[in-house]
């Protein structure tokens, strides 16, 4: 293996652990541990939402816990992930929210999502986040 691989594949292990932690939090409904998933600048995109920061997006998940995605789980499946330099990665992965009650996510609720990651003082997050409808 080359260093360019070595580098690939540790780039493509921190990039699974940050979704896997993602994934963990959010299941929990644990917005600060969402939202520490974040760099302090990140933005977050959604149909209809433009979320700018880390504090804005731990208000914006203790709400939505709190209220319409209270026992939610999310279901992330990476497609594609692309070191695009020493410290950042690109992740485009199928998503979909798996609401409290339901065993899969909605038929026509799929998504599609774009991550941005970055290493920061050795610790991989969160940069930039953007979803929209498959289809």
């Amino acid at each position: 293996m080359t260093s360019t691989d070595a580098s690939k594949s540790e780039i493509e292990t921190a990039v699974h652990d940050v979704l896997n932690r993602l994934q963990e939090t959010w299941t929990a409904n644990d917005a600060d541990a969402v939202a520490d998933l974040y760099t302090e600048d990140a933005t977050l995109v959604m149909t209809g939402v433009f979320i700018n920061g880390r504090e804005e997006i731990r208000k914006f998940m203790a709400e939505a816990f709190a209220g319409q995605l209270a026992g939610s789980r999310p279901q992330n499946v990476p497609r594609i992930i692309r070191k695009v330099g020493a410290d950042t990665a690109v992740v485009n992965s199928d998503i979909g929210l798996i609401l409290a009650g339901n065993d899969a996510v909605a038929e026509g609720d799929e998504r599609v999502a774009t991550w941005a990651l970055t290493s920061r003082d050795g610790r991989w997050l969160i940069a930039a986040y953007h979803n929209c409808p498959v289809g």
